[in-house]
Parts: structure tokens; sequence; C-alpha cells
């Protein structure tokens, strides 16, 4: 391994496929670890290898079952700093928890601080994470956050399609400026959609500022969940006259029945990144993930080179 001997990469259970692709992408071999189960349901772990003084990046979306895979990554966190590991990273694609990120009414908890104080006590030194709900999350940290944007990827990806006459839109006022983001990367026009939500995961179309008339249209969002916001605003939008829709987000949660709600919608196709493991959710022809690994490959050996992990974006 030479120069990056001192660097290790471990994997929980959530994503194991993720992290070998970034470790192969880097010529490293995943770092041995056996994150089990006691018969009562408690989470074991034991490092099987020396970590003492070594650079440890943990690779653990906190996605579906999030409570389970949140618990995993907090114990290997606590297994890592009790074998004196020299740093500890925890790379977080999906950064679960992070929809409660303030109080919009009485007694409501606030989860993502809830979430960044439990793995700043568990021990972790670093966070790397992916399209945050909202940016702000980064300041529930006291330690440094580098916050990865998969708007890049998706660009390259709409580029190669040689699509005409593109509006970007963003589904509400919230995602505006990640919407914006991919506008100006691909030199088109924005537009939004402004919507209302009278209880979570219920959205109504209140109107569309922008033009998307004989447009095609890409809708960008941080995460589609249930689907139903999608499939709500890529028909408010072709009734509005858009000539065809394509929908793109970071973190694919498809709650339900998101999966076959969306390859029933008028949407042409939906592109998503496997910040979240997809094996298994029978996604079909509709569907284009695109791999986050080689962009969280490179952040990983910026951190581990001391070396600018923005420059990654300019």
């Amino acid at each position: 391994m030479g120069r990056y001997e001192s660097l290790k990469i471990f994997s929980g259970n959530a994503h194991p496929r993720l992290a070998a692709a970034i470790a192969s992408g880097l010529g490293l071999p995943i770092g041995r670890i056996e994150v089990t189960r006691f018969r009562n349901g408690e989470i074991r772990v034991i490092v099987e290898e020396n970590v003492r003084g070594d650079d440890i990046f943990l690779v653990q979306p906190t996605s579906t079952p999030v409570n389970e895979n949140l618990m995993e990554l907090l114990i290997m966190i606590d297994a890592m700093r009790r074998a004196s590991a020299g740093r500890i990273t925890a790379i977080i694609p999906f950064y679960g928890y992070a929809r409660q990120d303030r109080k919009t009414r009485g007694r409501e908890p606030i989860t993502a601080k809830l979430v960044a104080n439990l793995l700043t006590t568990a021990g972790v030194d670093r966070v790397v994470t992916m399209d945050l709900h909202a940016g702000q999350i980064q300041g529930f940290f006291d330690l440094p956050v580098d916050h990865l944007s998969s708007v890049p990827l998706l660009a390259d990806y709409f580029q190669s399609l040689g699509l005409t006459d593109i509006t970007v839109v963003s589904p509400d006022m919230g995602g505006v400026a990640r919407a914006r983001a991919l506008a100006d990367r691909l030199l088109v026009p924005l537009a939004i959609i402004d919507k209302r939500r009278p209880e979570p995961n219920v959205a109504e179309v209140m109107n569309i500022i922008g033009r998307v008339q004989d447009r095609t249209v890409i809708m960008i969002d941080d995460m589609i969940d249930t689907g139903g916001t999608i499939d709500l605003g890529a028909r408010a939008l072709l009734d509005m006259g858009a000539r065809e829709v394509y929908v793109c987000c970071t973190h694919a949660v498809f709650s339900g029945e998101a999966v076959p709600l969306l390859t029933a919608s008028p949407v042409r196709q939906v592109v998503v990144t496997d910040t979240i493991d997809h094996s298994g959710s029978g996604l079909g022809d509709k569907f284009k993930v695109l791999s986050v690994a080689g962009l969280l490959g490179q952040a990983i050996l910026r951190i581990h080179e001391d070396r600018s992990v923005s420059e990654l974006f300019s």
C-alpha cells in the first residue's frame, strides 16, 4: 500500500458495496471488521486488525433501517476509539434524521442535532456527508464536516444525454439553491414549484414560477421518499406545457410504494445516486443509478493527505 498504509476503510452492514467500490477505486482492501448481532438483537462489533494510530474511515449511510444503521456506526466509532485509532472519520453518504432540523411547532425534537451529539460523544473526529436536507446541519457539529454535493455528477450525466431547451425546476422553495447550482452548471434557466405541505409526506402544488412550456424539465431534489411529491410535480409541469420531465435526486429513500408509483408516473427518467443501497429494490429501466464511490474516494484521499476537499467542486 505504500504511502496509504495508515489509511483504512471499514464498512458496516448499511452499504458494503459502496464501501468496497470506494476502497477498490483507491487500490485498498476493505478493513476487516465483524458487525453481527447477539441473540437478543444487540449489535456486536469486533475489529479484526490492528488500527492503532491509523487514519480510519467508516462508511455507513444511516438509511433504512435507520436506527440499526445508526447504532452500528456509533458502536464502530467506539470500537475504533478504544482500539487507539489515530483519527476516525465517519463517511455518512445519507444522514438519517436530517428532516427534523428545527422546531416548527411546540414540543418537537431536533433530531438532526441529536444525531450530531451522538456521533460526537461516540468519539468521531470528522464527518463526511452528502447533500444534507438543510445545510445548517453542519453547524450542529463542533468538529470538521465535509459537505459534498452530487450536482456535478448529475450535471455530467444530463450533459451526456444531449438534451435541448432545458429548464431546471426546484420542487419547492427550500431547494432553490440546489436547483440553481445544477442550472448554473448546465447554463439553463430555473423555475420553482410553489407548493405547501398540509402534513408530512403530503404536498399540494399551488403555482409554478418560471417558464416550462415547450421545455425539457429536470426536477431536482435532495431526496425522494414516497415519490408522491415528484409524481404530483411532474403532472403539474406537463399540464403547464412541459415537453418531458426528468427527475433527479441524491438520496433515493423510496419508502412504501415509491418505486411502483414512479414507474407508473409520466416522468421520462429518474436519476439517483447510490448513497443508499438499492440492491433488491426492483428498480426498472426508468431508473438510472450513478455511483458516488469515486467522489467519496477522492474526498477520503484528500482528507488523508490534508488537502482541500472543496477543490473537488471548483
